[in-house]
């Protein structure tokens, strides 16, 4: 299956069961608008975490009503994140979604020792793009969480989004381990990288998929450069997902592709208990609700 955009996404999320998502710091207006237009089209059915009366204030501004038993009061920061944590643990929710509070307030509540909810020894971020000028999404890792990954990390980085991928109707997902240059070079160390996570993925490593690398961005996303250089691949001009060798990249290629190339842009933090959405404090609306819609479409 390949899903061309996030309106193809959304058509195939109709026969879905709501999703219980637990909103962390859910007193702002374009997070409940988002929440709001999810839960109408049947995506969710939100538990409502932050300032109780500002949250029922903006709820009412809205014309929507809210079950009291749904809102929890919480005041500052780190007790929304503790408090909404605390439910994903409870199995009170099955996805948690950012609402008015800093990433890292609510990821070190995610990742506490003791209280927390990371199930996977990395944790990694995944921005799905729909971008005008390509054939279908793409999945750009990590642009939000790993500072510089080592070998190691990069496969825990590939997994999260090659089962991210599945979780979506993914039969084959095609991944390219992104670098400068299509051989590999002592003076980049990536490409050695690429090389041996190719290699891996060919070996079955990462189950049902196909790892290309090193291999440059023009190549994994234009057909037409890749015929011209002669770079065969089944993922040349048709990648699914993209892997940064760094988060500098990784957050560069995200926002020039939503920002400069006009795309649309979700979110989503892979490797705690249930799917985590971060989008920005000022995102929009509409980016909001497309990353609840991404984390509503997991299994």
């Amino acid at each position: 299956m390949v899903i061309s955009g996030f309106s193809e996404l959304k058509s195939h999320l109709r026969n879905l069961p709501p999703k219980t998502a637990v909103v962390a710091a859910a007193h702002d207006k374009h997070t409940l608008q988002a929440v709001f237009e999810a839960r109408r089209d049947g995506l969710i059915r939100p538990v409502l975490v932050g300032q109780k009366e500002k949250i029922l204030s903006i709820a009412h501004g809205f014309g929507e009503e809210l079950d009291p038993a749904h809102v929890v009061d919480a005041a500052e920061d780190a007790a929304c994140a503790a408090r909404s944590v605390e439910l994903i643990r409870s199995g009170k929710g099955t996805m948690l979604i950012k609402g008015m509070l800093p990433t890292g307030t609510l990821l070190k509540a995610v990742v506490h020792k003791q209280a927390g909810i990371r199930a996977s020894q990395v944790m990694s971020h995944v921005a799905i793009l729909d971008v005008p000028g390509y054939h279908k999404l793409l999945y750009v890792t990590d642009g939000g969480m790993v500072v510089a990954p080592d070998l190691e990390q990069k496969r825990h980085i590939l997994q999260n989004a090659v089962d991210f991928c599945r979780f979506l109707g993914y039969d084959r997902p095609k991944a390219a381990v992104l670098c400068a240059v299509e051989t590999v070079s002592p003076a980049m160390p990536e490409t050695a990288d690429a090389a041996v996570l190719k290699a891996e993925g060919e070996r079955g490593d990462f189950g049902p998929c196909i790892v290309e690398g090193p291999i440059s961005l023009d190549l994994a996303t234009d057909a037409r450069a890749a015929q011209v250089k002669g770079y065969r691949s089944p993922a040349a001009g048709d990648a699914d997902i993209l892997l940064a060798p760094s988060i500098a990249a990784g957050n560069l290629l995200g926002k020039s592709l939503y920002g400069l190339a006009g795309g649309e842009m979700a979110g989503v933090v892979l490797g705690a208990a249930v799917p985590i959405t971060v989008n920005s404090r000022g995102a929009t609306a509409a980016e909001k609700y497309w990353s609840i819609m991404i984390c509503a479409a997991m299994k």
